[in-house]
Parts: C-alpha cells; sequence; structure tokens
C-alpha cells in the first residue's frame, strides 16, 4: 500500500515538471537555449514566469513572462523559417491563472465559457485581447515571431498574447520586420542551428487604462552553430517609438542591455557563444 502510495506520489511530481508555467527552464524545456543555457537572472523582473509555451501536447519555445507588466520579457526559441499561413486566433496562458487550470494555452473563449473562469480573473494574471484593441500607432508585436517556424502548430503557438508587446507600428511592419524577414536569413546561411532570444525592455509608457506596459526597447539576439565546432553570434536593439533597427554584437549588445536594465551584467547564452 505504502509503496502504490509513492508511485502515485512520484507520478504527480513528474506530471508537474511537465507543466507549462514551471520552476525552471533547464529542467523543463532547456532545448530552445544554445548549451540549455538561459539568459541570466540581470533580466528578471520583480514577479517572473517562466513559461514552456506548449500547444497541442508540444514544446515550442519559452517564455520568462513579467506578470507585473503583462509582457514578455524574453522569448527564446530555435530558427527554422518557413513557407505557410499566418494564424488568426490569439490565445493566452491558463496556468498563469492557477496550476489547476489546462497545461496548454488556449482561447479566451474557452477559459470564459468551458471552464467557468471570468474575464476579470484572467485580466489579473495576463494581458488580455481587449487590452490590444484601438490602438493608435501601435499593434501587437510577436517577440519570436510567426515566420521563423516551419509548420502550422508551431506558427500558432507564437499567437500567444504572452508572446505579445504594444509595438510601433511602423517599426513592426518596418525595419524590425525587414530584421525578421531579411536579415536573418542573410546572417544564417550556413548555419546548422540558430538559437534566438527576442526581449521588450520596459518603458514608461503604458497602453488599457495602466495595464500592460508599452516596451522602451525591442532586442533580439542569436548564436548561431556551424558544424560541430565553430559558433558566430549578432545583435540588435531598436527603441520602440523610431523604424530604426541598430545590428551589433552579442557582447554590445549585453552592454546596452545591462544600462538599461540595471540590475547587473547582462548574458543572454552560454560563454562559448562569441561576444565580437
Amino acid at each position: 500500500m505504502l509503496g502504490l502510495l509513492l508511485l502515485q506520489v512520484l507520478a504527480s511530481c513528474l506530471w508537474l515538471g511537465h507543466s507549462e508555467v514551471v520552476t525552471s527552464f533547464e529542467t523543463s524545456c532547456p532545448q530552445f537555449f544554445f548549451r540549455e543555457v538561459p539568459p541570466n537572472e540581470a533580466l528578471e523582473p520583480e514577479n517572473p514566469a517562466r513559461i514552456c509555451q506548449r500547444y497541442d501536447n508540444q514544446y515550442y519555445f519559452a517564455t520568462l513572462y513579467d506578470r507585473k507588466m503583462r509582457i514578455p520579457v524574453y522569448s527564446a526559441y530555435i530558427y527554422q523559417p518557413g513557407p505557410g499561413k499566418r494564424p488568426r486566433t490569439w490565445l493566452v496562458e491558463p496556468q498563469l491563472i492557477g496550476s489547476n487550470y489546462p497545461k496548454t494555452m488556449e482561447k479566451e473563449w474557452t477559459l470564459l465559457n468551458r471552464y467557468n473562469v471570468s474575464l476579470e480573473k484572467l485580466s489579473q494574471s495576463q494581458a488580455i485581447l481587449r487590452d490590444y484593441k484601438n490602438l493608435t500607432g501601435l499593434n501587437r508585436g510577436h517577440l519570436n515571431p510567426n515566420g521563423h517556424h516551419e509548420d502550422y502548430s508551431s506558427r500558432v503557438a507564437t499567437f500567444t498574447l504572452t508572446n505579445i508587446v504594444p509595438q510601433d507600428e511602423k517599426l513592426n511592419g518596418g525595419a524590425w520586420n525587414n530584421y525578421e524577414q531579411q536579415t536573418m536569413i542573410r546572417r544564417t546561411q550556413g548555419c546548422t542551428t540558430t538559437y534566438v532570444v527576442v526581449g521588450a525592455v520596459p518603458g514608461n509608457n503604458y497602453i488599457a487604462k495602466g495595464r500592460v506596459n508599452k516596451p522602451s526597447y525591442l532586442w533580439s539576439a542569436a548564436c548561431c552553430v556551424v558544424g560541430n565546432s565553430y559558433t558566430k553570434a549578432w545583435g540588435v536593439i531598436a527603441e520602440n517609438d523610431r523604424n530604426q533597427v541598430e545590428l551589433l554584437t552579442l557582447g554590445e549588445l549585453e552592454d546596452t542591455l545591462t544600462e538599461l536594465y540595471g540590475r547587473g551584467q547582462v548574458s543572454l547564452f552560454d560563454s562559448d557563444c562569441p561576444r565580437e
């Protein structure tokens, strides 16, 4: 009897370890980080949530989410672009409400009608669709863009509001889009695997009556593995009110973020990823 009880407890712990909101990226979804090493604690907000972004019973990327600002700090993924349709349905993260809710992203409608979650309760834990309505000069900007994924399910997974920030619409459709769709293709020539971390620096302005922070900067870093021994890296940063993207070395980006966040030296990748 005792043995059966221990087995039940073990099974419960194993299941909890696979939940969407996790205690550690290293033990739950390390595959999205170069050498399985996430960015260091210098990026962590006061009230973070680590999300292994799960859709259709599969992990597609990882997000560090700021519960207070209601925006992602960063999303980390492997660059695997491919042609295909752009999804239309926006999703939310049930486990930000509580661990007893589904372990995969869902539509707002599903949570409200099937799980009897009130919109007020949902909105306490994260941004909701209503927050992004009637914006002027801003739109929903992906950190992890759907175009960097090769199949429909992986693209759908990027359409969660935990992967979205209020982004300057000219930047989103202009210089940032050019970086995502053109510069990345050129920069990743010859890469066998490219690890990407895209983030947002919180700003002083908000949308939705103060509920959702408008980032002051957006940034992206890539670490590309060429063959078995060679790696190269780069970074970009953009002010979230100008249609301009600045290309940097990884070291320059980390130093810039160190100043912007003010929480100590930022490290985005394992030390084997070149900073120069």
